[in-house]
């Protein structure tokens, strides 16, 4: 690979990005989807049929949504307490690892299964970190936070890539034996990635996907043994079968990663296979993490801060709840929960449930209790969203949890410093406003804010900015945030597949076509609290 020349001790990206602007200067509107179905493994046949096609539409005005305040009324802005970008569900994947859910997936199904954008992930992380550093320059991030699923699969090596592509190093997005450059697939091409502006600290949240086999099961020593070998994964039907992780008779599959459109290898029943499948190569970098294995790589970075939030507190504990203040000079506190099952609990149907044992629910009330006593508006940053699925969903809230979701809100309720829940996990950019019990004190309300995945269309990134206004309110300002890819480049093809994705499976994402919205979320704060805010402007 030719080396990159290099500016100000910055290197050069190997793919640059078109023009930053955001969803409020131009959207992604997909065409309508073509009449002839497609099988989604059948990529070759995408461009004969018509699906993945898009073009840029108008820009989608700022709404304003007055849902928490007991009575409507003017208001002016004093000034910006604090602006970040919220990005999630990345699900960075090494496509070519025995141990996956293709087979879920790829004849129709779960697009987390199978989808090509699987094939791109490294490099639409690329486009949108070069996308943020770009607006950076033109309105200042105070910090960032990734809202979990950086890794799609618990490995090493696509946990690496996550932090390596933030931190600005090669990357080679390959696993197992390197063929030599020219001879690869242009998702498998080494790339040299852009970095995020070190003027940014970001910080990390745990994910399912970071500590669960496909976010779904727990890694038992079964599974376990798969991913540093060859042989495909083999398991059932676990969505019905009630043996679960015991279940058998379905090879997952994997991608060819020889193959130019990444052609699907031993996906099936057994019974349709003369000999077990097999991935060309073995790689040890494939190995599964344990969550305090993954959160100990975060100390391994250039970028700042070292651990990202995480502390060796937490990687002792096996914990991933910390909390901190953005700017020493702001009455502003992060809360970041760790609200993902521990993966002990019998569940049924899958690890993918909100969840929260007693130790993170005392810490939880805890912070909120020492925040609010020190006077600080507070934003909790985690995972999955509450209060938004029905009683049993995969994505909702676990049964098993210290406390129900009903119980949780009420508990909330009781803060009138907090601003709102930010989220990530069901891949939708929704809002959604929890008013306060007591119409005699609005101030107890808060706003839920869900960022969609960077994976998945509308593969985009938020931007939210808390403004200080002149009477007992903040706004949160959620703006969406697309890639701003180049055309011919990867993330540019992978936005082709997005789209093409969103067509075959018709993902329930709402706001569609662009799957976008851009609000001003008005909250209200205790009126002593609005007065300190605007006195530290």
């Amino acid at each position: 690979m030719t080396p990159h020349a290099t500016v100000d001790a910055r290197p050069v990206p190997s793919y640059p990005i078109d023009d930053a602007v955001t969803t409020e200067a131009r959207t992604v509107v997909p065409d309508p989807a073509p009449t002839e179905k497609v099988l989604p493994f059948e990529v070759a046949r995408y461009d004969e049929l018509g699906y993945g096609r898009w073009t840029y539409g108008p820009g989608l005005p700022r709404t304003t949504r007055t849902d928490l305040l007991g009575a409507e009324g003017g208001r002016s802005r004093c000034g910006r307490l604090a602006s970040f970008f919220t990005m999630t569900d990345v699900h960075i994947t090494d496509e070519e690892t025995p141990v996956q859910a293709v087979v879920f997936g790829f004849r129709g199904g779960a697009s987390s299964g199978y989808s090509p954008v699987m094939l791109y992930t490294t490099q639409v992380l690329d486009a949108a970190v070069q996308t943020i550093n770009a607006l950076h320059r033109d309105e200042p991030f105070d910090f960032g936070i990734c809202l979990g699923d950086a890794a799609n699969n618990t490995q090493y090596n696509e946990l690496r890539w996550f932090i390596d592509v933030l931190d600005g190093q090669p990357i080679d997005p390959s696993s197992g034996v390197h063929p030599d450059d020219e001879d690869r697939p242009d998702y498998q091409q080494p790339f040299q990635a852009a970095g995020l502006d070190p003027e940014i600290p970001w910080y990390q949240t745990m994910g399912n996907h970071d500590h669960f086999w496909i976010g779904t099961l727990p890694v038992t020593d079964y599974i376990r043994s798969f991913y540093e070998g060859t042989a495909i994964f083999d398991i059932g039907d676990i969505f019905h079968d009630p043996r679960g992780v015991d279940s058998r008779g379905l090879y997952a599959g994997a991608i060819d990663g020889r193959t130019p459109l990444g052609d699907v290898i031993g996906a099936g029943r057994v019974t349709d296979f003369a000999e077990h499948p097999q991935v060309p190569h073995a790689d040890p970098r494939r190995r599964s993490l344990r969550s305090h294995e993954w959160m100990h790589e975060f100390f391994t970075t250039t970028s700042q801060p070292v651990g990202h939030g995480f502390s060796e507190q937490n990687v002792a504990g096996d914990q991933a709840c910390y909390s901190f203040q953005p700017k020493a000079d702001a009455p502003f506190t992060v809360i970041v929960l760790d609200d993902t099952q521990r993966g002990t609990e019998a569940d049924v149907g899958g690890y993918g449930h909100g969840y929260l044992d007693q130790p993170r629910l005392d810490w939880l009330v805890g912070e909120l209790d020492r925040t609010q006593a020190a006077g600080h508006v507070v934003v909790v940053c985690c995972h999955v969203p509450i209060g938004v699925e029905k009683p049993g969903s995969y994505v909702g809230w676990s049964s098993l949890a210290a406390l129900t979701e009903d119980d949780l809100v009420a508990t909330l309720h009781r803060y009138p410093h907090l601003l709102a829940w930010v989220a990530g996990h069901r891949h939708v950019n929704h809002v959604t406003p929890f008013p306060s019990p007591d119409p005699l004190h609005p101030e107890l309300g808060f706003w839920q804010i869900e960022t969609s995945s960077l994976r998945d269309y509308p593969q985009q990134v938020r931007r939210i900015s808390l403004e200080v206004n002149d009477d007992s309110t903040v706004s949160l300002v959620a703006v969406d945030i697309d890639p701003a890819v180049a055309e011919g480049t990867p993330a540019h093809r992978s936005r082709g597949y997005a789209v093409a994705a969103q067509q075959i499976f018709d993902n329930q994402i709402g706001l569609l076509p662009t799957g976008s919205t851009n609000l001003e979320l008005v909250t209200p704060v205790p009126a002593e609290t609005a007065e300190r805010l605007r006195g530290c402007l």
